[in-house]
């Protein structure tokens, strides 16, 4: 049987929990079987993988890539993968740089395959790899029973990323805004609509300038690799959640009184 994460709450009592055991929990789920034969077939096979072609073609591998980059559900689409890899990150017509998604881009930045020779000859790529890996899928776990708490389990890791790219204020924006997990998290915090999304990509960076402002006293992105004001986001992120969800379910159920209400007693009957 695979580790199930302890998880008593949800929300803030939920995450502070999870931050106090969250070693001790991870060791143990780290200790898995599966995860395991996983890691260890990625670190002894990825430094003769010299092209995208042979890293998709090995289904053990690709699982360890893409999961260590948060995208799994990738695990069937080879051939737009090894586009992503191949084409590299170095030109700015590269596919990586073309989607809305950074996450692509990270990933294809790590393997280097358009470099010569690629990353993944370099003795602690594979330690860094399966390491990202053991933590994304400690995450999924974790999202198995709270999705909420598993993107403020990532947060820490994606906002480092962020901050060890050395980019601007507007660039830092924009790549939290095309990485699905900060985003919802900026969104939730923010209390911005997921339709926020359908605007001019100019324009939600002013939004989210100016919100962050307002309730963060910050508009600069990188502000929150400080550990008080992510602890912050993460708290207001956690809260806006719950009362989403609950505000959700007080819509649902006063729709279903509603239907309810306008059938006739004796069509109940």
């Amino acid at each position: 049987m695979s580790f199930q994460p302890v998880i008593p709450a949800g929300g803030n009592l939920g995450w502070i929990f999870l931050s106090r055991t969250r070693e001790a929990q991870q060791a143990a789920h780290d200790q898995s079987s599966i995860l395991a034969r996983q890691a260890q077939h990625f670190a002894d096979r990825i430094g003769q993988i010299n092209s995208a072609e042979d890293l998709v073609s090995d289904r053990q591998l690709l699982t360890v890539a893409l999961g260590a980059f948060g995208l799994d559900d990738d695990i069937n689409n080879k051939f737009f993968i090894k586009k992503v890899l191949e084409e590299g990150t170095a030109e700015d017509t590269a596919f990586a740089n073309r989607l809305a998604d950074k996450r692509y881009f990270a990933m294809a930045e790590a393997f280097g395959f358009d470099l010569s020779p690629p990353n993944t000859v370099l003795s602690d790529f594979a330690d860094k790899i399966v390491s990202q890996f053991r933590d994304r899928q400690f995450e999924v776990a974790v999202g198995a029973q709270d999705e909420n708490l598993r993107l403020a389990l990532g947060l820490e890791r994606e906002l480092s990323n962020l901050a060890a790219r050395d980019l601007s204020q507007d660039a830092a924006w924009y790549t939290i805004m095309g990485t699905p997990p900060l985003r919802h998290v900026f969104e939730t915090a923010l209390g911005l609509p997921a339709a926020a999304g359908a605007i001019d990509v100019d324009k939600q960076l002013d939004i989210f300038r100016e919100k962050s402002k307002k309730y963060f006293g910050t508009s600069d992105p990188l502000a929150f690799t400080d550990p008080d004001h992510r602890e912050e986001l993460t708290r207001r992120f956690l809260v806006r959640a719950d009362l989403g969800t609950a505000s959700a379910a007080t819509s649902s159920g006063a729709t279903a009184l509603t239907l309810l209400s306008s059938i006739a007693p004796a069509s109940i009957l």
